[in-house]
């Protein structure tokens, strides 16, 4: 939208890594934050088949839980615990800490936006969609 304010936001992709001594990962998630619009949302998807071809005894129900445990914490759903129920900034950094875990963030990354769900939306496109895969 021209002319529109465009405000700072950070991300950071989620990265399964089932095996930490081959190093071969796999996109499964975004985190977008962009504190002066309120805005702290994530997206994931698991490719079931790409996940299996790295890890075949992956279990892939325990990661979607892990994953949407993740999703919630982002969106402050009180059910969540509370981690959820910290500022918005705290959980952003909590959901982008170095981790050890099967589920591991990238580096954050930073831009300017004007709308930071649409931006949520085309990086989950680029970044976790398979490749010739249809947008959401």
């Amino acid at each position: 939208m021209p002319g529109a304010e465009r405000d700072a936001f950070q991300y950071a992709i989620w990265r399964v890594v089932p095996d930490v001594e081959r190093g071969e990962a796999l996109n499964v998630g975004v985190v977008v934050f962009c504190r002066r619009r309120g805005f702290l949302a994530a997206r994931t998807d698991v490719d079931e088949a790409r996940l299996r071809a790295l890890a075949p005894a992956v279990d892939v129900d325990a990661l979607r839980r892990h994953l949407d445990g993740l999703v919630r914490v982002a969106a402050g759903v009180p059910e969540a615990g509370a981690i959820a129920a910290l500022p918005q900034s705290e959980r952003f950094g909590w959901l982008t800490a170095a981790s050890s875990t099967i589920v591991q963030p990238s580096a954050i990354h930073t831009g300017l936006c004007d709308d930071p769900a649409a931006l949520l939306d085309r990086l989950f496109d680029r970044l976790v969609r398979p490749p010739g895969a249809p947008a959401a």
